[in-house]
């Protein structure tokens, strides 16, 4: 436990013993009361303050009237002899107290100056009961804690009499600055600052420069004593005036708390007591409230962006899957002559069990912030505007003069052999997307595993996804942005000739009527997977066997029998072709370790019979076509304009020729990440193969266990390392799901310990009007449905889908949505391009949209504007 530690460590804790959770289970064993406490919390909803009060009355009442087992009582009354009757604190601890996502901090009940083994043998059983607190009831509820699993460790410390009491953070709580110590201080005992009856001093340390930067002063109207025998008084103070500590006590405390965190390697929450010009330590717990930095550095300042919120992907992501991205990251590198290894680059890097962008050093470049301005206008518009603002700061500031010759020589090595290409494709886009599309095919490379024994399969496995799917990826790059490029300056061509001043530009830089010409685009790889599905639905239709199943199933029993080879055979025929093609793809797909369609295919059951409820006009072929016609008609209304301006003859020759080459060479873009994916899927079943052979061998429990091991860590599997694997991978799967129930990531962090969460509008919108980026034009009203995971979601036609990002797999339930909403991403990212192909309206990088909005509140959202009106 965290005092045992602080003890061992040579802080100054009060002497004291523990009681632990093993004497809680055995209390509530010995009384059989595990009914009586799963019947009071079953089915319980954290938001029924009324139902939570009843079952903890019931749960406490039952409590209280409880015998502590003989053992038990008999250990207490020992421990407590050493005491001599003394006065003594009896506080709880939580089993899940000190997780770095959850604080329980507060939620149970503390008990001061207890005087007598009696009245501490009650204190004792009065603190187990508090675990059942309709507070602590209802955060576990919130949070997804099994109720089993919670237990209550008491502490029994030797009472401080304190003249002054508080809470230190070694972190700024708010900003997150680790530079700054924040501590809150009253007089006497820390009781009455902890339930919030008295207003306290309030102090900031600069704990770099060891000054006090802040100073205010509370009220501290009254203070929490000690009574002569036993029990606490509430004593009127009113020292509004004077300070509960004084500034050296307060440089004191900052001190020993920056070396508390430095015991514990991460920011702390520290109840400390001062009596007699003694410090003592009271408790010591992580500041849950903190985002885990990649690197930790006041000087340099480094800043990084979020790579899910690009991605659409803002869950955690698998060991191995974050090491798999590091490892095709740093193999890309080559392409500018870099070496750098994969785990030790701080330019993509973990934090919070999701990958990070470094941005710094592009951003101290005067070229380099030019360029990332214009990539973030359209690709992440709220990251862009946060790093805008941290422009302005010294450290960040652009250094003056030119580029070093070493980067001039690395960008032109990379860049001339690349202008050929583009030139080609600028001239004949057709052929050139054609030949892409071709070598990407060609670049599909199919494991040969020939090992003699488990061992040297799973280094084979992995020597193909370091070597080759990484090597695959970053020789696709060279040919695939001769393509892109040509399409961008065509939409920025586009954008400049066709400019009007009734279609003005937004944030990302492009007007409605070029956006228009986006849609329903050829050749995009993510809408030919949607067009599939709808052709599963169409051959499900016309087979009666195969349409009755499917309407008279759950999605799970679908997905069952599609598993066993059971689903009527057209329907197992139609599915299974589907899956060939396109079963590699997931939620959070470029993740190595996530579950596929094809292994998990109850969400593409799902949207199957959503799509069986369609109606003709709107089906995805409709909406394709209708898409592609608007898109036909913009550019003529485009050229006839350009036509009746000044040098009309070119201008209009300018409007068709880049239109023709976005319409051709746009679709592109979903075809890196489509490959990407299929790389993925292929290694992915390879290290199932392995993860198959180790649990035969009973080294691991389940084959996906392996993706929760570090690449290095399945090397020294390989090379038979032989340590208590399951152990390690129990403790991943712990780590992984907690990060999973982060609602708020962040969307950029800075290395002295800053977050910044801000989506667009979050200054300036009103609670009826919620602004975005307008990524897809049309204007659409309907009804609220928040969705923060798609597996298993179903969208009545016609709602409007609000949900933190969006990847392909979440492309499925476009076809019903009215509209969409997202937390994060811009005019490329992958929603955005979708739901311009089907003519959705979308407004993106929305701040806190999936708290904000709220499940059946009826709105407006207009794609053109990216305004969202809350209309009831």
């Amino acid at each position: 436990m965290n005092l045992a530690r602080l003890t061992q460590a040579g802080f100054a804790v009060p002497r004291g013993f523990i009681i632990s959770t093993n004497a809680y289970r055995e209390f509530v064993n010995a009384n059989h009361w595990l009914p009586t406490i799963q019947s009071a919390v079953a089915n319980l909803s954290a938001e029924d303050a009324g139902a939570l009060e009843r079952a903890s009355t019931q749960i406490r009442v039952a409590f209280s009237a409880g015998k502590m087992p003989e053992e038990i009582e008999s250990a207490i009354r020992a421990a407590y002899v050493d005491f001599n009757n003394k006065p003594v604190a009896v506080r709880s601890s939580a089993t899940a107290e000190d997780l770095p996502d959850l604080s329980f901090a507060g939620q149970q009940d503390t008990y001061l100056n207890v005087i007598g083994i009696e009245q501490l043998l009650a204190a004792v059983i009065n603190c187990w009961s508090s675990l059942w607190t309709a507070r602590a009831i209802g955060y576990r509820i919130r949070n997804h804690i099994d109720h089993s699993e919670a237990a209550l460790a008491v502490v029994i410390q030797e009472m401080i009499e304190s003249e002054a009491s508080g809470v230190l953070f070694t972190a700024n709580p708010l900003s997150g600055l680790r530079s700054e110590s924040v501590i809150d201080a009253t007089l006497g005992l820390g009781e009455a600052l902890v339930s919030g009856q008295v207003e306290p001093d309030h102090y900031v340390v600069d704990t770099v420069h060891q000054k006090i930067i802040a100073k205010t002063l509370g009220a501290k109207k009254i203070s929490t004593r000690g009574k002569t025998g036993g029990g606490v008084e509430v004593i009127e103070e009113n020292a509004e005036t004077r300070q509960a500590l004084s500034d050296e006590e307060i440089l004191a405390i900052a001190a020993t708390g920056g070396q508390i965190q430095k015991e514990y390697d991460f920011p702390q929450d520290i109840e400390w007591a001062l009596a007699n010009n003694n410090l003592y330590i009271l408790q010591s717990r992580a500041i849950t409230s903190l985002y885990p930095l990649p690197k930790e550095s006041f000087d340099p300042l480094m800043i990084w962006f979020s790579l899910g919120a690009f991605q659409g992907m803002l869950g955690a992501i698998t060991p191995l899957g974050q090491d798999t991205l590091r490892i095709f990251f740093s193999t890309a590198a080559k392409m500018f002559g870099a070496q750098i290894r994969y785990d030790e680059t701080d330019v993509l890097m973990p934090a919070g069990e999701r990958l990070w962008i470094k941005i710094s050093d592009v951003m101290r470049n005067p070229l380099g912030r030019r360029v990332y301005r214009a990539i973030l206008g359209f690709g992440e518009p709220s990251v862009g505007q946060i790093l805008r603002g941290l422009e302005r700061e010294a450290r960040l500031r652009a250094a003056e003069g030119q580029l070093k010759f070493s980067t001039v020589r690395a960008l032109l090595s990379f860049l001339l052999p690349l202008l050929p290409r583009a030139a080609s494709t600028m001239h004949d886009p057709e052929k050139a997307r054609s030949v892409f599309n071709a070598y990407i095919e060609s670049q599909l490379t199919h494991p040969n595993i020939t090992g003699d024994d488990k061992f040297t399969r799973l280094a084979q496995r992995l020597q193909y996804l370091q070597k080759d799917a990484a090597a695959g990826l970053y020789q696709m790059f060279p040919r695939f942005l001769p393509v892109l490029g040509p399409t961008m300056i065509s939409l920025a061509l586009l954008t400049h000739t066709a400019s009007d001043d009734n279609h003005a530009e937004t944030d990302h830089g492009f007007s409605t009527n070029v956006l228009e010409v986006t849609r329903g685009l050829p050749n995009n790889v993510t809408t030919e997977m949607d067009l599939a599905l709808w052709g599963m639905a169409n051959n499900i239709r016309a087979d009666s066997d195969s349409l009755k199943t499917f309407l008279e199933s759950d999605a799970p029993t679908l997905a069952s029998r599609y598993l066993n080879g059971t689903l009527p055979e057209t329907a197992q025929k139609t599915v299974a072709n589907f899956m060939a093609q396109y079963g590699m793809r997931a939620v959070g797909e470029i993740d190595i370790g996530q579950p596929r369609w094809r292994e998990e295919p109850t969400s593409i059951m799902q949207t199957l019979q959503s799509y069986l409820q369609i109606p003709p006009d709107m089906a995805p072929d409709v909406l394709f076509e209708r898409g592609a016609k608007a898109a036909d008609e913009t550019i003529e209304k485009l050229a006839i304009a350009a036509r009746r301006q000044s040098g009309g003859w070119l201008k209009e020759r300018i409007v068709r020729g880049t239109t023709r080459r976005i319409r051709v060479l746009m679709g592109v873009r979903e075809s890196p990440k489509f490959f990407l994916v299929r790389m993925l899927g292929l290694a992915r079943n390879e290290i199932l193969a392995s993860g198959e052979e180790f649990v035969s061998a009973s080294i691991i429990e389940k084959p996906e266990d392996l993706f929760f091991l570090h690449f290095s860590e399945l090397q020294s599997l390989a090379n038979h390392d032989l340590r208590d694997w399951k152990s390690l991978i129990a403790e991943r799967r712990n780590v992984y799901e907690r990060e999973n129930r982060r609602r708020q990531i962040p969307r950029v962090l800075a290395s002295d310990g800053r977050t910044f969460y801000e989506g667009l509008g979050s200054e300036t919108d009103t609670s009826d009007v919620i602004t975005g980026s307008p990524v897809s034009p049309g204007v659409a009203e309907g009804i609220v449905h928040i969705i923060l995971n798609p597996s298993g979601a179903h969208l009545v036609p016609g709602e409007i889908l609000v949900c933190p990002g969006t990847d392909p797999a979440w492309t499925p339930l476009f076809m019903a949505a009215g509209g969409l909403i997202t937390e994060v991403g811009g005019m490329m990212t992958h929603g955005s391009v979708v739901a311009r192909e089907y003519g959705i309206p979308a407004v993106v990088g929305v701040h806190q949209a999936t708290t904000r909005l709220k499940d059946g509140q009826r709105i407006r959202i207009d794609g053109t504007a990216g305004k969202i009106v809350v209309l009831e």
